[in-house]
């Protein structure tokens, strides 16, 4: 029986708890005054997430630390005056697919996505570019000069001379890569839902680091394991020290309490022991021992006699060892005909019959995935090249590799991120998997329009970006999928479709105006706050952003009283953005009962029709949204 604790609740206990909830990285260990450890709050780091300033504080206390630390923090919650603009034309089933490629910056990316997909994500994978002491392609504002990192961090005097030699292990060489990942991965454990996770792949080099960050990050707590990828099977006979084979996966939940891993399905020759020899209704089995690794002075009650039902002969286990369940046990087993004696009973001790149907034809994962499973590296240049004749991306991974991670981490409906989408290895696993589960999974990816190296493959065939190749990628994956799997039923309707958004600058104008500087002539100017070059579908989507409504969701366009209109998932939304809108147009939108509708405020032909609106749709359509821009 349990005892009540008999006093009052620990309330400090409770609000760390609450904090932990929401900001696990400001968790810590601090030491009291009488030298015990205990878990504590950072108040630096936590005042840092109510700050639109670098706080410092001297108080020391268990966590990792780097130069620029507090900065890149700053740097996940720092807004930007950014948006997302539709690119029709590099799309593929623009108006229908779930499936977004958002080209940009992924820092920026995923400050956008703040809104529209908190909590949403089942699961994500990245591949981030692997610390080799080399320049960034991800250069981000808050990073410090190298001069004042050298100096603060002891490597260089104040007259600028050097104290400590350039190794591998000090100064920026890694500071600058855990500056860069730690706001990305901040940002990207606010859109996984409860029950989701991030798989993460990386090498020996920063593993350790990465593994600190994500403890801040995820909380040690929901640490699930770090998964070893044999990425290759040939020796590297010219290494100096060991030939490296292997990759890592960090695997971390959002909430492991709630996170359930999906099981892997088993091979064929895991399925080849599993027969019906005995003609059992049941179906499949495999028999197993029926005795466990205890001697009877261990367990004296699991040890006593089982009549062997064809000879009617009493059997015991070994002396060393004894049964694997009680009389009571074991009497069920035989009535249900479990223990299986072999053909006409001549197996000497009994064993187990294990029915496939009951164990499933799932797997639990392990932490070792060989390449025989997964694939490996020769695998994905081999994928690689069936699409396009020819090498143009050195470091793809093999899309069984990213399917097992998506059997583990999602189910048939889910959406899954990749942040550092590179040849969009996971968007091709992604349509892989539902056309041979016929299931609905949704990715999301993000890749920087990085530049091609001049000499490489990818350039030479005409891909100036790893963008462009990554979409083309998609293009391509997506028919051959199709093409390979005509004969299977709900082909026709796979999704291999996707919505390229790109990231640009807000599509409303910047006032830099003085009053003194403002005359007739400019405030005519400023009665239309939106630039020039931007279409209705920019505006629509800008909307969808500051609204939270999910960017991938059906779009289609009618005309009401000879104006445009934009419907989003039928009654989700509707946005109009045409000029001269009176009151016939705005009572027959009214009557179509949507939850959301949005007008450019300067789009009405009077101020009295602007003032009249919300009053035409209280009467039509109360329960309606309406905002302008």
């Amino acid at each position: 029986m349990k005892k009540l604790d008999m006093k009052t609740t620990e309330v400090t206990e409770e609000n760390i708890d609450k904090l932990a909830a929401l900001f696990p990285h400001c968790i810590t260990e601090v030491q009291e005054e009488d030298g015990t450890i205990t878990r504590g709050v950072d108040f630096n780091l936590l005042k840092q997430e109510f700050s639109n300033a670098v706080v410092d504080g001297p108080r020391e206390s268990y966590t990792i630390n780097w130069p620029g630390k507090k900065a890149s923090l700053l740097s996940a919650n720092t807004p930007i005056n950014k948006t997302l603009r539709p690119c029709r034309e590099e799309s593929v089933d623009f108006d229908t697919t779930e499936n977004l490629y958002i080209e940009g910056d992924n820092l920026e990316a995923l400050k956008l996505l703040q809104e529209s997909y908190l909590g949403k994500v089942k699961m994500i994978y990245i591949d981030p570019p692997y610390n080799t002491g080399k320049d960034f392609v991800y250069k981000d504002n808050y990073t410090r000069s190298r001069e004042e990192e050298l100096e603060e961090s002891g490597q260089r005097d104040s007259e600028g001379g050097r104290l400590i030699a350039n190794t591998e292990s000090n100064g920026r060489y890694h500071s600058d890569w855990m500056s860069m990942m730690y706001p990305r991965l901040k940002l990207a454990r606010n859109l996984l839902k409860d029950t989701g996770s991030i798989f993460i792949s990386i090498d020996d080099n920063e593993v350790s680091n990465l593994r600190k960050i994500c403890d801040e990050i995820f909380g040690g707590d929901n640490f699930v394991s770090n998964i070893i990828w044999q990425k290759k099977y040939s020796k590297q006979n010219d290494s100096k020290t060991l030939s490296n084979t292997h990759d890592h996966i960090l695997l971390y939940s959002k909430k492991k309490e709630l996170w359930t891993p999906g099981k892997i399905d088993r091979k064929e020759d895991q399925l080849k022991g599993y027969k019906n020899i005995d003609n059992d209704e049941r179906g499949r089995w495999q028999s197993v021992v029926y005795t466990c690794n205890k001697t009877r002075a261990q367990r004296p009650n699991l040890y006593y006699p089982i009549v062997n039902p064809y000879t009617g002969k009493e059997i015991y286990p070994n002396e060393n060892r004894v049964w694997a369940y009680e009389k009571s046990r074991t009497k069920k087993m035989l009535d249900e005909n479990r223990l299986w004696w072999g053909i006409d009973g001549k197996l000497e001790k009994p064993r187990l019959k294990t029915f496939l149907n009951e164990v499933g034809l799932g797997l639990v994962p392990d932490t070792l995935w060989l390449r025989t499973e997964v694939g490996d590296t020769q695998d994905s240049a081999r994928e690689i090249l069936s699409l396009f004749d020819t090498p143009v991306f050195d470091t793809p991974k093999p899309t069984k590799l990213i399917e097992r991670q998506l059997n583990i981490g999602t189910n048939e409906n889910d959406i899954v991120l990749d942040f550092f989408s590179g040849s969009s290895t996971t968007a091709h696993a992604v349509m892989k998997l539902n056309a041979n589960s016929n299931s609905k999974r949704k990715y999301i990816c993000i890749q920087l329009a990085e530049k091609t190296n001049e000499k490489s493959d990818g350039f030479k065939s005409g891909y100036k970006t790893i963008a462009e190749i990554g979409k083309e990628r998609i293009r391509r994956a997506g028919k051959k999928i199709k093409e390979d799997n005509a004969d299977k039923e709900g082909i026709d309707d796979l999704d291999i479709g996707f919505r390229v958004l790109k990231i640009d600058n807000s599509n409303m104008k910047d006032v830099y105006y003085t009053p003194d500087q403002m005359s007739q002539s400019l405030l005519d100017t400023q009665e239309q706050n939106i630039k020039e070059d931007r279409t209705a579908e920019d505006l629509l989507f800008q909307v969808l952003l500051d609204w939270g409504v999910d960017l991938a969701l059906p779009i289609k366009k009618e005309r009401i009283n000879n104006k445009e209109v934009y419907f989003v998932d039928e009654d989700t939304l509707a946005a109009c953005f045409e000029d001269d809108l009176d009151e016939a147009f705005v009572r027959e939108l009214a009557k179509r009962k949507i939850m959301r509708v949005v007008f450019k405020e300067s789009g009405f032909k009077s101020d009295e029709m602007k003032i009249n609106i919300e009053q035409i749709f209280t009467q039509l359509s109360p329960d309606t949204e309406v905002r302008g821009i």
